[in-house]
């Protein structure tokens, strides 16, 4: 049984950046139990219903601009897995959220670039499941807990988000000490999911201080319901760092 995550996957430099959480995100995949298959949640596909990635083989998207040319040659051509997406939609279906396959379906960045840190070799099949950022945390709660016997099917569930993800007041010149309203928010957050005060969690918008300054708008925190819902109540904390000022780069494993 491999134990759902939440990674915060920060910007798509992050696998040259040297930074904490790269050397973390390097160092989870050997630590991890190795999975058959991975099923990733990222904040960059948001779509009106639910929807499974299922390409035989994974394309690399780079859903960015403005970076250097070296990050867009970069690529993460992991095997695809049909049958596992068409699992992945039933069980999403069965939830009573019906599921589309998408054949054209690529890997945007919040999926490739923490899995080429994790397992650079991009020999583990990937299905992608989207977000349905309209519908808020119950939503994906929800959403998680249709995937949560993936789990013992050696599959591994990845929701990939940032722990906080306000970009107008990133510093990109380097790594100051947060402000207050960063750190009150993650404080708050953290100490909610270790006590499983799920209901604080999902009306966090009103719940957490400075929620809205932290998340603008919802589909970066999302994916970390996704994984709650996969996996359960008991939140384990496997990474803490910041990277340019504001980006709080937590992670997190869940079970029962």
């Amino acid at each position: 049984m491999i134990s759902p995550i939440f990674v915060s996957h920060g910007s798509p430099t992050l696998i040259f950046d040297d930074v904490p959480a790269r050397d973390f995100l390097r160092g989870l995949g050997a630590v991890l139990p190795r999975p058959k298959a991975v099923v990733m949640v990222s904040a960059h596909w948001e779509t009106h219903t639910p929807a499974v990635s299922a390409m035989p083989v994974n394309t690399t998207i780079h859903d960015f601009g403005g970076f250097p040319q070296v990050l867009y040659q970069q690529r993460y051509d992991a095997p695809g897995d049909q049958d596992l997406a068409a699992r992945v939609a039933g069980l999403i279906g069965a939830a009573g959220m019906p599921a589309a396959l998408d054949a054209r379906r690529g890997l945007d960045h919040g999926a490739w670039v923490p899995l080429k840190l994790m397992y650079p070799a991009a020999d583990i099949p990937v299905v992608q499941v989207s977000l349905q950022t309209h519908l808020g945390p119950a939503h994906h709660l929800r959403l998680g807990e249709a995937l949560a016997k993936l789990a013992a099917e050696d599959v591994l569930v990845v929701g990939s988000g940032s722990f906080t993800h306000d970009l107008r007041s990133v510093d990109w010149r380097g790594n100051n000490a947060a402000p207050d309203w960063v750190t009150e928010f993650a404080d708050w957050a953290d100490a909610a999911l270790a006590q499983g005060r799920i209901n604080d969690l999902l009306n966090y918008r009103t719940q957490a201080p400075h929620a809205a300054r932290n998340h603008p708008t919802e589909e970066h925190f999302l994916p970390l319901f996704v994984a709650l819902g996969a996996g359960g109540l008991h939140a384990a904390p496997l990474h803490r760092s910041l990277t340019f000022s504001v980006l709080r780069m937590d992670a997190f494993a869940f079970s029962a």
